[in-house]
């Protein structure tokens, strides 16, 4: 991991640490990076600060030779596709993605569609830290920034044409949407009305302090948006992040779904239903084992990585076989339409899959294995954190383990996952058990280092 890049990107706080003068400079390198006459599109979510980094950023891109085109307000995924399917070279989008209302940030993104490669952030840095910038001729930045307000559009009908709109039109759906204030407000409902399905929309204002809900979608945040979905009589809703490249389901009975889950139930339709050819999933050590088990039977093996979706959709890149790739956190990747996390591309295809199968989700979701899950973090800098994976990995020894990432043990039972943060000073703690007691027990043993270690509280 980088000294700016973490594991998606540049994040601060607008002001604080993702200041004017920093962003302006680490525009020049990645309009370096680029290159003059390089076609790179920039958009942004609804967060504070959007608009100031933005201008910022145009003005750092400019200054390199780089023709700039402005989309605006738009989702990541929304910018990802544009540039891939209209052929820029590159994007650069403002999002901290599910991060408090006081961050921003900053995404880099290829030619492909999908976030550089980490030896390309590390070429920004290098170009940041040691002032390698290119500075083109007047003659070269007399190009003014065109609007392409067109990617919403774009994204939508690209999304639409992968699902089977008349069989989800057939079904008469009704569902709730939460884009969290911000730019999924901009593309979801569009989705879901050219499928034939009525979306209730709720915190659908942009607004960049969030009022509703903290950016991140889980059980705790959307407390109040699956009771809507109960009182609406809703099929059931759909929660985004800040840049909606992550959906979190809730079913018809307002029970909040974790994105593994739905994952699982994707990976198993795409497979059993719809006959796709590929046999590999990609997904993070942070994901439930419960996708080994549904999986196996249909000859689909499970390919454990570091949490990150970059790494993981440059994984999956390299490989013909891929059915698809997730993260626990609601980002699902469907390779036939793009390498990245993408909300809106989850839900069409997840009203698909309720068309088809006839079923309502929560029968689909209790055929899975009912674990019980426990997601905590820690604030400590990462160094420590470090420090407490090597103690955990000497506790769980007998284990099974993968270490990828942090160290996620295995046993009978039970799985955890001990890794640092790699946005915030955290270290995250996630755990699967097969009851509350067994869960407790394990995070009791996990905690009782953590304060030999660091002292830290959750």
């Amino acid at each position: 991991m980088g000294k700016f890049f973490g594991t998606d990107g540049i994040r601060g706080v607008v002001n604080e640490t993702l200041t004017p003068e920093f962003v302006l400079k680490m525009a020049q390198a990645i309009g370096s990076y680029f290159g003059e006459g390089s076609k790179v599109v920039i958009g942004r979510d609804s967060r504070a600060g959007g608009d100031m980094i933005k201008s910022i950023v145009i003005g750092g891109l400019l200054s390199a030779g780089v023709k700039v085109y402005d989309a605006d307000y738009t989702p990541t995924p929304a910018l990802q596709y544009c540039v891939k399917k209209e052929g820029f070279d590159g994007g650069v989008m403002i999002t901290a993605s599910h991060n408090p209302p006081e961050y921003n940030g900053i995404k880099v993104i290829g030619p492909d569609g999908v976030e550089i490669p980490r030896e390309h952030e590390d070429e920004i840095e290098d170009i940041y830290l040691n002032s390698k910038f290119r500075v083109s001729s007047w003659r070269s930045v007399v190009n003014d920034v065109v609007e392409f307000k067109v990617c919403n559009d774009i994204y939508v009908e690209g999304v639409v044409k992968l699902v089977d709109r008349d069989l989800i039109a057939k079904a008469g759906f009704k569902i709730v949407v939460d884009p969290v204030n911000s730019v999924g407000a901009l593309t979801t409902p569009k989705i879901a009305m050219k499928l034939g399905v009525k979306a209730v929309v709720v915190n659908g204002t942009l607004d960049p302090l969030f009022p509703a809900r903290s950016p991140e979608p889980t059980p705790e945040t959307l407390v109040d948006t699956a009771r809507l979905v109960k009182d609406y009589g809703a099929v059931a809703g759909f929660a985004h992040d800040a840049d909606a490249d992550r959906v979190i389901v809730v079913d018809e009975n307002g029970v909040v779904q974790w994105g593994d889950r739905t994952a699982t139930l994707l990976a198993y339709y795409l497979k059993k239903e719809r006959g796709e050819k590929g046999s590999k999933v990609f997904t993070a050590v942070s994901s439930s084992t419960v996708i080994e088990d549904v999986l196996k039977p249909l000859g689909v093996s499970v390919v454990w990585l570091k949490v990150g979706s970059v790494d993981i959709a440059h994984e999956m890149k390299k490989h013909q076989d891929v059915l698809c790739g997730f993260e626990e956190n609601g980002g699902f990747m469907y390779p036939p339409h793009q390498y990245v996390r993408d909300g809106g591309m989850t839900m069409a295809l997840f009203l698909e899959m309720l068309a088809r199968l006839r079923a309502k989700p929560s029968e689909l979701y209790g055929m899975l294995p009912k674990v019980y899950v426990l997601k905590k973090k820690y604030g400590m800098d990462r160094e420590t954190a470090l420090k407490v994976v090597e103690r955990v990995k000497e506790e769980f020894k007998n284990e099974r383990q993968i270490t990828v990432d942090g160290v996620k043990v295995i046993s009978r039972g039970y799985w955890v996952l001990v890794r640092p943060s790699g946005t915030e000073p955290l270290l995250r703690v996630m755990l699967e058990a097969e009851s509350e007691s067994k869960a407790r027990e394990i995070v009791e043993r996990i905690e009782k280092i953590i304060g030999e270690v660091a002292g830290a509280r959750a």
